[in-house]
């Protein structure tokens, strides 16, 4: 999914002309922590909350300040990941979308880009997360997804984690199934070291709190 078609048009940005409280008031509104200064389709920058808490007189138009956050947005052809990348280099509450001139379309909030990346990872599809842990020479998906399918399950969707101090990696994967213990004992015997699942025979979690565990264990 591309940036555009993320894009909250109910979420309207900020003219340096509007003051410190307009903004205050805009956030408390909007439930977020950032928002843009755009004057005509001119994108000059984010202004955070932090940013407004240092003004001496909140009643000063924002134009008068000088901007900490100028450059985080991404352009509008770019991928769902290239964004959640931006909003967690920076700790945004949402992320502006450009064109190509750098003109202003709109913003991506946290909880439009969760959903999108929750249905990117087939988390409306019932199934398990499968988290094994490998050496980057020791990677094949054609193997994995052979075991997986060798128990009568399938991959609905993968993807890596990696870390630059190790060679090591984890590759996680959402399954179609949450009948897991075979295939659990079939990694074990190709002598895989399985890291963590969510979701097994005994207990049929919920949707969302099988989602909020897997996303608070890989820390997003």
């Amino acid at each position: 999914m591309i940036a555009r078609n993320l894009i909250s048009a109910w979420l309207l940005p900020l003219k340096t002309s509007d003051t410190g409280r307009d903004a205050l008031n805009r956030m408390d509104e909007y439930k977020v922590s950032h928002l843009p200064i755009v004057n005509n389709e001119n994108f000059l920058g984010l202004i955070s909350e932090q940013d407004i808490t240092s003004f001496n007189n909140f009643e000063e138009p924002l134009g008068n300040h000088g901007l900490t956050l100028k450059t985080p947005f991404v352009y509008e052809h770019q991928y769902i990941f290239d964004v959640l990348k931006l909003a967690a280099e920076f700790k945004l509450t949402l992320i502006p979308v450009v064109d190509d001139h750098e003109s202003f379309l709109g913003c991506i909030t946290l909880q439009t880009m969760v959903g999108e990346l929750a249905r990117t990872l087939s988390v409306d599809s019932p199934g398990a997360y499968l988290v094994l842990e490998m050496s980057q020479n020791n990677y094949s998906l054609t193997e994995i997804a052979n075991i997986v399918e060798s128990n009568n399950a399938r991959v609905l969707s993968t993807f890596l984690l990696t870390r630059s101090d190790s060679t090591l990696i984890n590759v996680v994967l959402k399954l179609n199934t949450n009948e897991i213990g075979p295939l659990l004992q079939t990694f074990d015997r190709y002598d895989y070291f399985i890291k963590a699942s969510f979701g097994n025979d005994e207990n049929e979690e919920d949707l969302k709190e099988r989602f909020d565990s897997f996303m608070n264990y890989l820390n997003i």
